[in-house]
């Protein structure tokens, strides 16, 4: 009697897995919505890493220059001090 039952408890589990594998016309739907959205939240990701990244850049550039006017004060400053 058990083996019947647990035989019959496959069956209704395999039952619902097949039930759960098909897709309605709505589940398709809101499967290609939600790839839709997925790309675009990537596009978008990457459209921020592209600015993050020339925003480094120029900030790198903005960081050499501050650098190079400090060493030209600092040049200047020595040369008022010796005179």
């Amino acid at each position: 009697m058990k083996p019947v039952r647990n035989l019959f408890a496959a069956f209704v589990m395999i039952g619902a897995l097949a039930a759960c594998t098909t897709l309605s016309d709505q589940d398709r739907a809101l499967v290609t919505a939600a790839s839709q959205n997925a790309q675009a939240a990537q596009q978008t990701a990457q459209q921020a890493l592209q600015a993050a990244q020339a925003a480094q850049a120029n900030a790198a550039s903005a960081a050499a220059d501050a650098r190079a006017a400090k060493e030209e004060a600092d040049r200047i400053y020595s040369r008022s001090l010796r005179k």
